[in-house]
């Protein structure tokens, strides 16, 4: 019993079904007799307090979105940093293709959702909210077609990911920010001077790091900054590879990529889908559901994203700019470029920074994110299923 739950955990696939699973519970608890206990948990009060010197409180649904979500920006940022490093993000010829791809992933949807929401100031604040792609779900149902889809588009579609992580970090530093305290940012940037410190010395302790990024992250939460862009900040400063005094080459990056990746995949994203994903459907009607933010979220996701991604590759590929991943056809870029309209978990997150913790919606923003990811997946998996036996270029 034991080797088959270790051996399902190890699946590509397992993080992906398993925040499937989270979001249908969150569905349950929102839609039954359970979602007046749901709606208390979640805005359930949490304080952190150290005599008069310091004082945190916010309810449960904003530790999880300032707090949790900033171990898996940490994660993110160590990902980024060794790909860019070593890995398939290390040279021009690597990212050329992916990086231009993530470029139209993100353009096309956000025009797209400004083109339903052009009239509306407020809700303009979510053009971001269809631009986002999420990682696992993504890989998830790629790895359900097993020999079908080829590495080399499994390797394009993680490069793609990350080119959307960094945007997405942009687009938060930049266009969701709240009103900047000078004396907090200020602390923060002593932190972050500290870490770089640390980083030149070569110290390879991931302790001292984590300890100066939590000292980080409550700056940067009370200076107005959000505070996810605490992880990012603190895994850029953890070093790579360091010779340590027996002269053998350390990780400290790898190390803690790999201690944190589970309690990523199977806790945090699962936590924050389930505090997140909660809409209540009972009251809903066919006109609250296609209002303009719903559908700009909507196309956005399901039509911006693959045309985006798509036209950007041809014209790449067309201008001599990149190359196809090798062993891959039109219709298999294709299929991953609807792949990347599931926005899910990053697209939830963008949505809580735009619209906080407004109603004007009524929760169709959530549903809107929900159906442009499920018709992503859904028509994306089918298209891939369907090209398998196409005959492919040879490595």
């Amino acid at each position: 019993m034991k080797i088959l739950v270790r051996k399902f955990l190890e699946k590509e696939s397992t993080p992906g079904i398993f925040l499937m699973g989270i979001t249908i519970l969150a569905l349950i608890f929102s839609n039954t007799f359970l979602s007046e206990f749901y709606n208390t948990f979640l805005h359930t009060k949490i304080e952190f307090k150290i005599g008069s010197i310091l004082e945190i409180s916010k309810p449960l649904i904003l530790w999880v979105n300032d707090g949790l979500m900033a171990i898996f920006f940490l994660f993110v940022g160590l990902e980024i940093k060794r790909e860019l490093i070593l890995g398939h993000l290390s040279s021009f010829s690597k990212i050329a293709l992916p990086a231009i791809a993530a470029v139209g992933g993100m353009l096309v949807p956000a025009l797209i959702y400004v083109f339903f929401n052009y009239n509306n100031e407020f809700a303009l604040k979510g053009w971001a909210i269809p631009t986002a792609t999420d990682i696992a779900f993504a890989l998830g149902i790629l790895s359900l077609l097993g020999k079908r889809v080829p590495v080399s588009l499994k390797i394009f579609l993680m490069a793609l990911a990350i080119f959307d992580d960094l945007g997405a970090i942009l687009i938060i530093a930049f266009f969701y920010t709240a009103d900047v305290s000078v004396l907090s940012l200020s602390l923060a940037l002593l932190c972050i001077i500290i870490l770089f410190i640390m980083n030149r010395m070569k110290i390879t302790a991931v302790s001292v790091y984590i300890l100066v990024g939590i000292i980080l992250w409550i700056f940067v939460l009370k200076s107005g900054v959000h505070a996810t862009l605490a992880g990012i900040i603190l895994a850029f400063t953890i070093p790579l590879n360091v010779q340590n005094e027996k002269n053998k080459r350390v990780s400290p990056v790898k190390r803690l990529e790999h201690n944190i990746h589970f309690w990523v995949a199977f806790y945090i994203l699962p936590i924050f889908a389930f505090v997140n994903a909660g809409i209540d459907l009972r009251s809903l009607s066919l006109n609250e559901i296609v209002n303009p933010v719903s559908l700009g979220i909507i196309c956005g996701l399901f039509i911006g994203k693959q045309l985006g991604v798509f036209s950007f590759v041809y014209l790449a590929v067309k201008f001599n700019l990149a190359k196809l991943p090798n062993g891959t056809s039109w219709a298999q870029v294709y299929g991953i470029s609807v792949l990347t309209g599931i926005g899910f978990t990053m697209s939830l997150f963008i949505d809580s920074l735009a619209f906080a913790d407004s109603s004007m919606f009524s929760y169709t923003d959530k549903l809107a994110i929900l159906i442009g990811s499920i018709l992503s997946g859904l028509i994306g998996y089918l298209i891939l299923l369907k090209v398998k036996g196409k005959k492919q270029v040879s490595e």
